[in-house]
């Protein structure tokens, strides 16, 4: 019962401390939460871009989601082993949705508890690989990953 409350209180922490980001007003939309003994397995849709960033160039809004996506990710995998104590590894994925198109797999990662980078390290996206999430940059845009068996896939 006490992993029920703890996953529980999570998925409210989560709502209230993420609900807006840096870089985009948007909630985050969590689609799966999992928790087996000390492993998690945690998937969310990243944030879209903030609709004031319309009128800003294309390459200025892409590298906004971008580092909004990464941060998102930093700050989701401190929530998660900070509310569930019991949690030694995490599995973690992040999917953009554009459109009507199908949700594209953009950052995996698997994560231990510990680890962490030193506080001296500015660059979220070293940061982020140095927690153990993976993920494609081009130009400071993420790129789709190749889906791979067991990943989610959303009917629209």
């Amino acid at each position: 019962m006490k992993q029920l409350w703890q996953a529980a209180e999570f998925i409210r922490n989560l709502r209230v401390r993420l609900r807006f980001g840096e870089l985009s007003r948007a909630p985050l939309r969590l689609l799966r939460l999992e928790v087996c003994s000390d492993a998690a397995t945690c998937e969310w849709t990243a944030r879209p871009s903030d609709p004031w960033d319309a009128f800003i160039p294309p390459v200025v809004r892409k590298d906004n989601e971008t580092f909004q996506a990464l941060r998102d990710a930093v700050r989701v995998r401190e929530l998660l082993f900070s509310t569930l104590p019991q949690i030694h590894s995490a599995y973690f994925r992040v999917y953009r949705q554009s459109g009507r198109e199908p949700p594209e797999l953009i950052i995996t990662g698997v994560s231990s508890r510990g680890g962490e980078p030193p506080a001296s390290l500015d660059s979220l996206v070293m940061r982020a690989k140095l927690l153990g999430f993976h993920f494609s940059l081009d130009d400071g845009t993420l790129r789709a990953l190749q889906a791979r068996e067991g990943d989610l896939e959303l009917a629209i």
